[in-house]
C-alpha cells in the first residue's frame, strides 16, 4: 500500500489513484468531489454516524463513504487527504505512516491542481485578523481592477475555486486565508507573497506546543517569490521570516502602527504610508490612505489594513487602489461592530474575540469599558490580558462556564473594578448581561462584548452569541 507521487496540474496523474479523504465536512466533501471528477477512486471515512452524516454521504455520487470508523485505513490507499481539524496524532494517520502513504490537506491538493497559467496566491495567516485582512486584500485588489476571490479558511474551499464554474485561469490573483491546520498539511505551497499577522498561543492541543504551532504558521513563507510580510510589533513573525527558505530576491517587509522605516509600511500623522514599494525607500514614502479610511479604525484593524496593503503593493497595486479598496471594505458581523448608542454609551459586538489575544486587541481600542466576557476558556489563562487592560475597565460582567478563571484574574490584577458574576446559561443570560452592563456604564463609556472565550457552552457559535448581544442592545434602545 505504498504512496504514489502525484504531479501538479489537472492531468491524468490522478486517474485511478486510490485516495482516502478524512472527514465528511465542507472541505472533505469538496476534495472528494474534485478528486472523483479527476478520475480518482475516492473513499471518505468519518467517525460520525448521525443522520446528518448519512445525508451528506448519500449526496456524494461515485464515492464510497465509511461512517463510524475514523481509524482504519482503507485497503489499497495511495494518498490520504485530510480535513483541517484532524489532529496529526489521529490513528488513521499513524496507519498511513506505517503503510508509507502521504497525508496532505485540501490546500495542498488545490496547489497541486493549479495549471500552468494559474493565478498567483497572496496568502495570509496569524492567530487573529486573518479573515478581515483577507477580505481587505480582496477589496483592494478589486479596486485595482483585478479579478480575484477571497478563498481558503475564509469559507470558500480553494479546491472549489480551482475546479469550479469560475475558471481558475479567469482570475488574476487569489487572496488566500490559511489556518495553522491547513498549513501543516500543505508542504508544497509556494505563495507569491505571504503575511503572518501575529502569533499568540492557540490550538496548542492540536499542535502540541507553541513551537510547533509557530512552525506551522511559518510554512506560509516557504518559497515566497516577492515579499514576506511580518508584524514589527511581534518579533516572532519576523523570526519566522528569517528562518524561511525563499526565492532569491524575495524581501522582508514589515508593518507597524508607528512611523515606518525603510522596507516597512506604517502610520504617520493619521496617514498610512509605504516605505517598502517605492523608489529610493531610504528617503521616500508613498501615501496610501488615511486612518479614517479603515473601518473600524481600531489599532488592530489598522494593522490588518497595513498587512493587506503590503501584500497588494507586493503584487504591484497602485496607491489609489489601496485607499479605494479600504474605503469600500465592510467588515463581517461580530468583529468589533458598533451596534448602537444608548444613553451616551456605545455598545460594541466583538463576539469573534474568542481568545485572549483577540480580546486584548479589542479592549485596547477603547478608553473606558464595561467588559462582557467569559465562555469556554479552551485552556487559556487570563492574568496577562487583565493586567494589560485593567486601567481601561469601569466594570465587568462575567458569563459562561469558565467565567471564574477571568474572575480570579480580575481579583488579582484589578481588585477595584466592580464585577458581576452571572451564574446562568439560559436563553435570557445575554439579556441579563447587557442590563447589568448598562447599570455599570456611564455616558462616554463603551460596553464591549469581547469574550476571550469560545461560545459553545451557551451558544451554537460566536455568531449566535453576537446576535443575542445585539438583540439585547436593541431592546435597551427600544425601552423594552
Amino acid at each position: 500500500m505504498g504512496g504514489r507521487q502525484v504531479t501538479s496540474g489537472q492531468g491524468s496523474g490522478w486517474k485511478g489513484l486510490r485516495v482516502t479523504v478524512a472527514g465528511l465536512g465542507v472541505s472533505g466533501i469538496s476534495a472528494a468531489r474534485a478528486l472523483t471528477a479527476l478520475g480518482a477512486s475516492v473513499t471518505v471515512v468519518d467517525g460520525g454516524d448521525s443522520e446528518a452524516h448519512r445525508e451528506r454521504a448519500a449526496a456524494l455520487e461515485g464515492v464510497e463513504v465509511r461512517l463510524g470508523d475514523a481509524s482504519t485505513l482503507p485497503e489499497g490507499t495511495q494518498l490520504v487527504v485530510t480535513s483541517p481539524g484532524w489532529k496529526p496524532s489521529s490513528p488513521l494517520f499513524a496507519a498511513a505512516a506505517e503503510a508509507g502513504v502521504d497525508v496532505v490537506g485540501d490546500v495542498e491538493i488545490a496547489w497541486r491542481l493549479r495549471g500552468p497559467d494559474a493565478a498567483p496566491w497572496l496568502a495570509i495567516t496569524g492567530t487573529n485578523g486573518k479573515t478581515t485582512t483577507t477580505q481587505m486584500l480582496a477589496s483592494i485588489l478589486r479596486a485595482a481592477g483585478l479579478r480575484t476571490a477571497a478563498v481558503g479558511n475564509i469559507g470558500t474551499p480553494i479546491i472549489d475555486v480551482v475546479l469550479g464554474e469560475e475558471p481558475y485561469g479567469g482570475l488574476d490573483v487569489l487572496a488566500v486565508e490559511l489556518s495553522s491546520y491547513q498549513l501543516h498539511w500543505a508542504p508544497s505551497l509556494r505563495a507569491h507573497s505571504a503575511a503572518v499577522l501575529n502569533l499568540a498561543p492557540d490550538h496548542l492541543d492540536w499542535h502540541g506546543s507553541m513551537e510547533a504551532y509557530a512552525a506551522d504558521k511559518g510554512r506560509i513563507y516557504e518559497g515566497n517569490r516577492v515579499a514576506c510580510v511580518y508584524n514589527v510589533a511581534d518579533k516572532a513573525t519576523e523570526d519566522l521570516v528569517r528562518g524561511a527558505d525563499v526565492e532569491e530576491g524575495c524581501r522582508a517587509v514589515g508593518f507597524t502602527l508607528g512611523a515606518p522605516g525603510p522596507s516597512q509600511l506604517g502610520v504617520v500623522e493619521g496617514i498610512l504610508v509605504d516605505r517598502a514599494f517605492v523608489e529610493n525607500r531610504q528617503q521616500n514614502a508613498q501615501e496610501l490612505a488615511e486612518v479614517a479610511d479603515v473601518s473600524p479604525p481600531a489599532p488592530h484593524n489598522i494593522a490588518n489594513a497595513l498587512a493587506a496593503a503590503a501584500l497588494a503593493r507586493a503584487f504591484g497595486v497602485p496607491a489609489k487602489a489601496v485607499r479605494d479598496g479600504l474605503r469600500a471594505f465592510t467588515p463581517d458581523a461580530h468583529r468589533i461592530a458598533h451596534v448602537a448608542d444608548v444613553d451616551g454609551v456605545a455598545y460594541i459586538d466583538d463576539s469573534k474575540a474568542t481568545n485572549t489575544h483577540a480580546a486584548e486587541a479589542s479592549l485596547a481600542a477603547y478608553e473606558s469599558i464595561v467588559w462582557i466576557a467569559g465562555g469556554l476558556a479552551k485552556g487559556a489563562t487570563f492574568d496577562e490580558l487583565v493586567a494589560k487592560s485593567a486601567k481601561r475597565l469601569r466594570g465587568v460582567v462575567l458569563i459562561g462556564a469558565d467565567r471564574a478563571l477571568i474572575g480570579e484574574a480580575l481579583a488579582r490584577h484589578a481588585p477595584e473594578v466592580p464585577v458581576v458574576d452571572l451564574d446562568r446559561t439560559d436563553t435570557g443570560a445575554m439579556r441579563a448581561a447587557v442590563q447589568e452592563a448598562r447599570r455599570l456604564a456611564a455616558a462616554g463609556d463603551t460596553v464591549l462584548l469581547a469574550p476571550a472565550c469560545a461560545s459553545m457552552d451557551m451558544f451554537a457559535n460566536y455568531n449566535k452569541r453576537g446576535d443575542a448581544f445585539a438583540q439585547a442592545v436593541r431592546e435597551l434602545g427600544a425601552g423594552t
